[in-house]
Order: structure tokens, then C-alpha cells, then sequence
């Protein structure tokens, strides 16, 4: 499984993770035949649309920092 899953940042997955989690319990042999496989695609898919979600916020929360910034830096360049 995703060493760097941590289910307070993917709350959007945790039942997916979870039932992958259960997936794997069931023993080797399982997993090696490949019977967790759609799991796992579910959850890769999951966790792309939650890093996707991420991501976009926070360019528009760096994007209005910068605005801010800028007017910041106008208004020295002004008061000069």
C-alpha cells in the first residue's frame, strides 16, 4: 500500500483505503493473484483527484498572495 497515506489528508478515500486495507488482509496469495488490483486502481484514481483538488487551491490561494504582494510592493515604489 501508499507508504505516504495519511487518511486526515484524503478523507475523500478513507472507505477506499479501507476496503483495500481489508483487501490485503486476506493474505498473500490474494494479493498476488492480483484480486486487489480494481482496489488499487480505485484508490490511485482517488488520490489523484484529492492531490488535484489540493493543488488547484492552493494556486489560488499563492495566486491572491501574490496579488496582495504586488499592490504591496506598487504602493512602496509609489510612496518612494
Amino acid at each position: 500500500m501508499h507508504p505516504h497515506l495519511h487518511r486526515e489528508d484524503n478523507k475523500g478515500c478513507e472507505e477506499i483505503m479501507n476496503a483495500l486495507e481489508e483487501c490485503h488482509a486476506k493474505g498473500f496469495l490474494w494479493k498476488s493473484v492480483g484480486m486487489c488490483n480494481d482496489v488499487k486502481t480505485q484508490v490511485n484514481k482517488c488520490l489523484r483527484a484529492e492531490r488535484l483538488d489540493r493543488t488547484a487551491k492552493n494556486r489560488e490561494i499563492a495566486k491572491a498572495k501574490r496579488q496582495h504582494m504586488e499592490k504591496v510592493w506598487a504602493e512602496i515604489d509609489a510612496n518612494s
